[in-house]
């Protein structure tokens, strides 16, 4: 049973308000794009990071509080610049803090994208696809049966775009509640590698060099990451052999 209860009824609503959120991010989401490219990266990060820092040292809560507020923009919009956020955060506010904020500031992003798509479009392809019969409705069956293993693996699994694990669960109707803690537990080891990445940052820059982030490719940090995936899908795998072999489920 989906939580439909959890959030407003979006019928209730002319269609035009329903999209309205989703439009908003989707609109915001183009233009930055092409707009802030640039802005958001290393080279602008290395050009301002000493008034970061000294920004940092006199007004820390204030600069977490805008750190926290712009990560959960670009997530909410899906604005270009999460990895040079993410490794900023460890730049600024070393690896424990900087993964609290990323990952606080991810889960609220994440939720505002899930809400928009759930109110605009989730709702009504929920309806669709429970009224119907064919391999949709097997599909999000399977999902449903499966939920937290799927949510989790979405957030783990590194091929799969953020905006995605955040869009395809709202237009398929999963539990809210559960989307935001598989959300916040799930994001935690990448948040973990970039943070790291952003502590070592003031020596990379003094070296004339830019951050490699080919490091989430690295054996070292890729492995443990596919075993929290086959982790998370131990209970789809252990479901299906007992199916299989008839026993209970």
């Amino acid at each position: 049973m989906t939580d439909m209860a959890d959030t407003p009824d979006p019928t209730d609503k002319p269609s035009f308000l329903r999209h309205l959120p989703l439009i908003t991010i989707v609109a915001v989401a183009v233009i930055g794009a092409f707009t802030l490219r640039d802005y958001l990266s290393f080279e602008t990060l290395r050009a301002n990071r000493e008034a970061l820092l000294a920004y940092r040292d006199a007004h820390f809560a204030a600069l977490a509080g805008l750190f926290i507020l712009v990560y959960v923009l670009i997530v909410a919009f899906s604005l270009p610049g999460a990895a040079v956020a993410s490794v900023t955060g460890g730049f600024l506010f070393g690896l424990g803090l900087g993964t609290v904020f990323i990952v606080a500031a991810a889960t609220v992003g994440a939720s505002a994208i899930f809400l928009a798509a759930r109110w605009g479009l989730g709702t009504a392809l929920t309806r669709k696809i429970e009224a119907s019969d064919g391999k949709l409705k097997k599909l999000k069956d399977g999902l449903r049966e499966h939920e937290i293993s799927v949510l989790f693996l979405l957030r783990l699994v590194p091929a799969v775009p953020f905006f995605v694990a955040n869009l395809l669960p709202a237009l398929v109707g999963v539990n809210f509640r559960n989307f935001v803690w598989t959300t916040a537990l799930g994001i935690i080891p990448g948040a973990l590698v970039f943070t790291w990445i952003g502590v070592g940052l003031g020596e990379v820059f003094d070296r004339g060099e830019s951050p490699d982030l080919s490091l989430l490719w690295e054996p070292m940090i890729l492995g443990p990451i596919l075993g929290l995936c086959a982790l998370a899908a131990m209970p789809m795998v252990i479901k299906a052999l007992r199916k299989k072999n008839g026993g209970p489920l």
